[in-house]
This record gives structure tokens, C-alpha cells and sequence, in this order.
């Protein structure tokens, strides 16, 4: 039987170790297992972050194995290379496929039966790939997408318009990388279109902002990683974001990694669109309204994770 309140991580590196402080905090969980390839990393942050439990939610994690994923309500999975400085997501490919290879035969094998929540790069091509290697439902593999992106773009709009990010209505769509796409055309402030609400604010030049903060948004990884080795606290954030959605049963809209089954002619592959989760992971995925440059931009990002795949062996 599944316990709704239980999730295990497996990676104990940098993002991980993020995930299960964000969790923590957010109090979604009860139970929360820690799994890597070295013990003592896993042990090492369990006992270090269960120190802080007095101080929010109860909350019992520990290091463990993959037998102890058999219940958990959701897996989430960041085991894998980090991504370098000049490297791409889509170059981290062939070794994290691998690395996938090697960890999902042990779910099955215990009989996890949640959801499986991918988080390591290049995040579509390795959805894909675990719903491939894994076998489990589409509905029920999932990858962190472009969540983050989206985030990053309220975050520059935010910025440009001195408004609160969370009053900002955008997304973004595609590949979690170089070919991902602003949907421009339905972004909104609360409802009011978002080149009228930049006129309410004194900015004009609509084109040339709008490629600004999206080259801004789309290089950011590249920038946190020249200056500091790695991003962790952002997708940190954005996976409790999505777990409470699952845990919650939310229903909640968010350009997760998905599989989609025809949905914008697209089909054969895994990439961000925006979807309805819920505890049984992806409920629907939302067909939007695009203009015609976004739809052409969307079959772009589509074709060249397609090319990633058909390299693959699965």
C-alpha cells in the first residue's frame, strides 16, 4: 500500500540534498528516505538535516535502500553528472542515461508502485528514457521540466515591472535548455495583457524586452554555473512546488516533463508542456493556445530532443 506521506530521493549531491532541506521545510512529507551510491554521503545528510526537525514539521528521514521505496508515494531521482561550465544539458546524454539504467531496475525490482519524478539533465531525454527503461505508466514519469524556467521568467517580468512575480501569468515550454520558448502571446499580469500592462508601466519597446529577459531566463543556468559550479536552491524549490501538487493532490497546472500522446502533433518523446498534476501524477496535458511563431518554436525544441533519442539504445 502506498503511504501519501512518504518520498525518497536517490542522489545525495548538491540538488538532492537541496530537495530534502526544501521538503523538509515545506512540511509535504512525514517519511523521507535518502538513497546514493556512497551510504555515508546519505547518512552524513540525514543526520545533519533530521537536526533541524524540532524546528518545523515531524519528520523522520534516514539514509536507506531501494527496498525502502516499495511504499513511497514518490521517487525522485537526481542521481547523475553535473553539468560543467561550456557544457550544454543535452551533453550530459550518454552518462546519465547509464546512470538511470542503473537505478530503476532496483524500483521495479522493490515494487514501487508512485510516482517517479525525474530531475537530472537533460531532464526530457531522461524522462523519456526512464519511462522507457522503467516500463510504468507515462501518467506516472515525470520530469521537473521547465517549472524552474517559469519561475526564472515571473522572476524577470517581476523585475522589468516592479510587480509582484506571483501576480504574473507566463510559461515556458519546450526542452529544459538551449530551444525552450516563451509563450509570449498568452502571458498576462492578473489577467491584463502583458504589453498593456508594460504600457501601464512606462515600457514600450515590447520586442526587444521580450528578448532581453528571455535570453536572460534561458542563460541562466550557464551563469549560476560560471559563477558558482552548479544550480540547486531554484530546482530545489520547484520539485517541493511539483511534490506538493502530487502529494496534495492538487490538480495544479505546471509545465512539467511529460510524455505526450498527440497533444500538439507531438508524440515519441518527453518535453515541458503544461499539465494538470494531481496524486496520480499527470492528470491531462493542456493543449494552449500558441501563435503561429510559438507552435514553429515548440516543433523546433520537439525535433532536436527527438535527435537525442534516436541515438539512444532503448
Amino acid at each position: 500500500m502506498i503511504n501519501q506521506r512518504k518520498a525518497a530521493i536517490v542522489g545525495c549531491g548538491f540538488v538532492g540534498a537541496s530537495i530534502a532541506f526544501s521538503l523538509m521545510q515545506r512540511g509535504v512529507f512525514s517519511e523521507l528516505v535518502l538513497i546514493d551510491a556512497n551510504r555515508r554521503k546519505a547518512e552524513g545528510e540525514a543526520m545533519d538535516l533530521s537536526h533541524g526537525v524540532p524546528y518545523t514539521s515531524s519528520m523522520d528521514i534516514y539514509a536507506g535502500d531501494y527496498p525502502d521505496t516499495a511504499d513511497c508515494a514518490l521517487v525522485i531521482v537526481t542521481a547523475g553528472a553535473n553539468q560543467k561550465p561550456g557544457e550544454t544539458r543535452l551533453d550530459l546524454i550518454g552518462r546519465n542515461v547509464a546512470i538511470l539504467g542503473s537505478i530503476l531496475p532496483n524500483l521495479t525490482a522493490a515494487g514501487f508502485a508512485g510516482i517517479l519524478m525525474i530531475v537530472s539533465n537533460p531532464v526530457d531525454v531522461l524522462t523519456y528514457a526512464a519511462q522507457r527503461i522503467s516500463g510504468y505508466p507515462a501518467e506516472r514519469v515525470i520530469g521537473s521540466g521547465t517549472v524552474l524556467d517559469t519561475a526564472r521568467l515571473k522572476y524577470e517580468l517581476g523585475r522589468h515591472l516592479d510587480v509582484d512575480a506571483r501576480s504574473i501569468h507566463a510559461v515556458i515550454i519546450g526542452e529544459h535548455g538551449d530551444s525552450e520558448l516563451a509563450v509570449w502571446s498568452g502571458a498576462n499580469v492578473s489577467g491584463i495583457d502583458l504589453n498593456h500592462f508594460c504600457e501601464l508601466r512606462g515600457h514600450f519597446d515590447h520586442e526587444n524586452s521580450m528578448q532581453r529577459i528571455y535570453e536572460a531566463v534561458r542563460g541562466s543556468a550557464y551563469e549560476i554555473i560560471e559563477r558558482k559550479g552548479a544550480t540547486y536552491y531554484g530546482i530545489a524549490m520547484a520539485v517541493a512546488r511539483i511534490s506538493e501538487a502530487i502529494v496534495r493532490d492538487e490538480h495544479a497546472v505546471l509545465p512539467v516533463s511529460v510524455l505526450p500522446r498527440g497533444e500538439y502533433g507531438l508524440s515519441d518523446l518527453a518535453l515541458s508542456l503544461p499539465s494538470v498534476v494531481g496524486r496520480s501524477g499527470v492528470e491531462k496535458v493542456l493543449e494552449i493556445p500558441l501563435s503561429p511563431e510559438e507552435s514553429e518554436a515548440l516543433a523546433v525544441s520537439a525535433a532536436q530532443i527527438h535527435e537525442v533519442i534516436a541515438t539512444l539504445n532503448l
